[in-house]
């Protein structure tokens, strides 16, 4: 336990091995259903899943860990992360955990954590979890006979869902007319992808929509987007949609084949939100990682972004704080707070599609504004050491910045999930780019 159990998105690692075994699974049920006891009555958390083998695994460790401190379960099977949230709060659970490892291959899994708000839970009871686990007080309490908590199984959670995604698409508005190929990863969207878009119209060609347990992201979904962009131009579609293996993330390839990653994505909705007065404070917020060509399509419009550190909860923490309703990554994940409380791939997808309806606009001429600034990326390996001290790294990306006159982008940070440390720089210049990554690299492998 020398290091933090909780990464930068839950806890998360190679299945069946420290820190993702049964047994920890357990622990973490226990600790955090006492930690969600907050009232002398029932409680309730709702548990999801994506399509991995190793969930069933997973799964019932976390239901025994909770039923053991008199929490009740309800099981949703397959769902997207989003999915669980909103059912979690339809529900009005005291809480919900996904079992995922989202864009991971199928060895590896992770437990995400979720509030009765429907959020992801903060770093303070994360830690709490942890403590709990640690110290062995989660060992106090085991109520017997009747305060034993219940399991169930939810069959119409997908359902549900479905309903959800679709109530987020304008009133009247369908889909008729498009051709849209949706890669589902293999995983927690297989249903949700092709049903809410056939529902609403729209001539669908499924792709990764059969999972086996093994088979997630593998050589398809949002990191793995080459099929899917093949196969817009192959089926002469007018989209491409590739979400990630629990549904929080989503990707788009335009008629062209051309692949628009969440910067892109973010262009799009902020744009239009700027042009029709929606969006608050004209502001948006991503992260530090993100491409400085989503400035450029904002600022003619007199929008801006707030950047914050990696991950997307918080994105959400900043876009509550700061009272504002679309935020993302680069990577896909996008948070649209008026329709849910965290990442929705499914729901991100479906605004892109109202506005080139209502526009009557090709998704490549509504992506004409965002113009992707050059970018190098290195990963350093740490090879047992370290991490280094943000302060030494802080002080290394100043000076680079002077060096580039102020123009472009830099970030050196240690990864939340590998033991790297990341090296990202924009700049107009591609070449300039890729050799003060190198140069930095190189200083980084040093300390």
């Amino acid at each position: 336990m020398a290091e933090r159990l909780f990464g930068t998105d839950g806890i998360r690692g190679l299945a069946n091995e420290y820190p993702m075994t049964a047994e920890m699974a357990l622990q973490v049920g226990r600790a955090a259903g006492s930690l969600f006891q907050r009232e002398d009555r029932p409680h309730t958390i709702l548990i999801g899943k994506d399509t991995r083998r190793s969930c069933y695994m997973i799964e019932n460790a976390l239901t025994a860990g909770f039923c053991s401190v008199g929490v009740n379960v309800l099981l949703t099977g397959p769902l997207p992360t989003p999915g669980v949230s909103y059912i979690m709060r339809s529900l009005r659970c005291d809480g919900a955990v996904m079992i995922s490892a989202s864009h991971n291959s199928f060895e590896d899994n992770g437990i995400k954590l979720f509030g009765p708000d429907g959020y992801k839970i903060p770093d303070d009871q994360e830690d709490e979890i942890a403590r709990l686990i640690k110290t062995g007080e989660v060992e106090k309490f085991r109520p017997i006979a009747g305060n034993i908590g219940t399991a169930r199984r939810i069959d119409d959670a997908v359902g549900r869902y479905i309903e959800f995604v679709k109530a987020s698409f304008p009133k009247g508005m369908r889909l008729d007319g498009l051709k849209i190929v949706v890669d589902c990863s293999n995983g927690a969207t297989y249903k949700v992808g092709p049903y809410t878009l056939r529902e609403l119209g729209a001539e669908v060609i499924p792709i990764g929509n059969e999972p086996n347990g093994l088979n997630i992201n593998a050589g398809v979904g949002s990191v793995h987007p080459e099929e899917m962009r093949a196969r817009v131009i192959r089926e002469r579609a007018d989209v491409g949609i590739a979400f990630d293996g629990d549904g929080d993330r989503v990707v788009l390839s335009d008629e062209n084949g051309r692949l628009l990653d969440g910067n892109a994505i973010l262009a799009i909705i902020g744009v239009d939100q700027l042009e029709q007065g929606l969006l608050p404070k004209n502001q948006l917020v991503t992260t530090i990682m993100a491409n400085g060509g989503l400035e450029q399509a904002l600022k003619p419009l007199g929008g801006s972004v707030v950047r914050t550190k990696v991950g997307d909860r918080y994105v959400v923490e900043a876009m509550r704080e700061h009272g504002l309703t679309v935020g993302g990554e680069s990577s896909g994940h996008i948070i649209l707070l008026d329709h849910n409380s965290t990442g929705d791939g499914a729901i991100a997808a479906l605004q892109v599609l109202a506005i080139m309806v209502r526009r009557d606009q090709s998704l490549s001429g509504l992506a004409q504004n965002y113009q992707e600034m050059p970018e190098s990326h290195l990963k350093v390996p740490l090879n047992g050491r370290p991490k280094p001290k943000q302060a030494d790294l802080d002080a290394m990306v100043t000076e680079a910045k002077d060096a580039l006159n102020g123009l472009g982008h830099i970030v050196v940070r240690p990864s939340g999930t590998e033991p790297i440390v990341r090296v990202m720089v924009q700049h107009p210049e591609l070449r300039t780019a890729e050799r003060v990554t190198r140069e930095l690299a190189e200083r980084v492998g040093g300390l």
